[in-house]
């Protein structure tokens, strides 16, 4: 088995924007999904997080990795600094690295295999000027209504969105189904497969259980494994336990204004929108 971070370098995602698009800010509001650039690596932002204080959006801590695509240990595996510019396209001006949970691993010498394997959490703290701007509901599906803390058993259905560039602005390809294969890791990850698996680019991108809870983060692409291609999706409950016992921001989860709806994806003609896992297992051939 083969572990690849999803993010995408910057002479893959610049040289694939549309014609006179670039990796700048823009103007049509901050929510999940959008597209991140730190140091030029493109990534999916996931949700939306508050202290009270301050308003973040996540990505995956290996945005911001000095490292390969297959350094995906983030006890061992360099990263930018805090305080690092983040570009969010959605925003007028960039964010700032607040938090990356490599380093608070590095940090505190974390020796736990599966949290050095599967904590992959980063806050981007977003510019007081553009806190109007953000819209905490996850495209097509909305939601998050709560976070899962119980994880998932094989053949859970889960929902994601995924904006990696490499999708060249075909939206339609962003909301995505999927079944879960249980949890691994000791919890500290969910392995999931999609129609469309995860792709680079789609790095950190927010993944919904079944009630349209926050289950966690687009960590890493396994290939070579039984089926072809997998996902591995960091649970966010292990996350901001982790966050706020080991000296991260005090932010919680910001819940969607607008309800979860899992039934908005059609797979194929022979299974429709009021079933969407149907689909998935019919594509998969279970």
């Amino acid at each position: 088995m083969r572990r690849l971070a999803l993010a995408v370098a910057t002479v893959v995602a610049l040289s694939l924007l549309s014609v006179g698009a670039s990796a700048t800010a823009a103007t049509n509001g901050i929510h999940p999904g959008d597209q991140t650039y730190t140091d030029g690596a493109q990534c999916t932002a996931n949700f939306i997080f508050s202290d009270g204080a301050n308003t973040y959006i996540g990505q995956a801590a290996h945005c911001s990795s000095t490292g390969s695509n297959t350094d995906t240990n983030g006890c061992t595996t360099q990263s930018l600094p805090l305080g690092t510019p983040v570009t969010i396209l959605g925003a007028n001006h960039p964010g700032t690295l607040a938090y990356n949970s490599w380093i608070a691993m590095q940090a505190n010498h974390e020796a736990d295999a599966n949290a050095c394997a599967y904590n992959d959490l980063a806050l981007v703290k977003i510019d007081p000027a553009d806190v109007g701007l953000v819209d905490p509901n996850i495209p097509h599906w909305g939601g998050p209504g709560g976070i899962n803390t119980t994880g998932t058993a094989s053949g859970d259905s889960v929902y994601s969105y995924g904006n990696s560039i490499l999708r060249l602005g075909v939206t339609a390809l962003s909301p995505k189904v999927g079944i879960s294969g249980g949890d691994d890791g000791n919890g500290w990850t969910h392995i999931v497969t999609t129609v469309s698996p995860g792709i680079p680019g789609d790095s950190g991108s927010a993944f919904l259980d079944a009630n349209g809870n926050a289950l966690g983060d687009l960590s890493t692409l396994s290939v070579g494994v039984p089926g072809g291609v997998q996902n591995n999706v960091s649970d966010l409950n292990h996350e901001l336990d982790y966050m706020h016992s080991h000296g991260g921001p005090a932010a919680n989860l910001v819940l969607g204004t607008t309800a979860f709806d899992g039934s908005q994806l059609p797979l194929d003609t022979n299974h429709p929108v009021d079933d969407p896992v149907g689909g998935l297992q019919s594509f998969l051939g279970l």
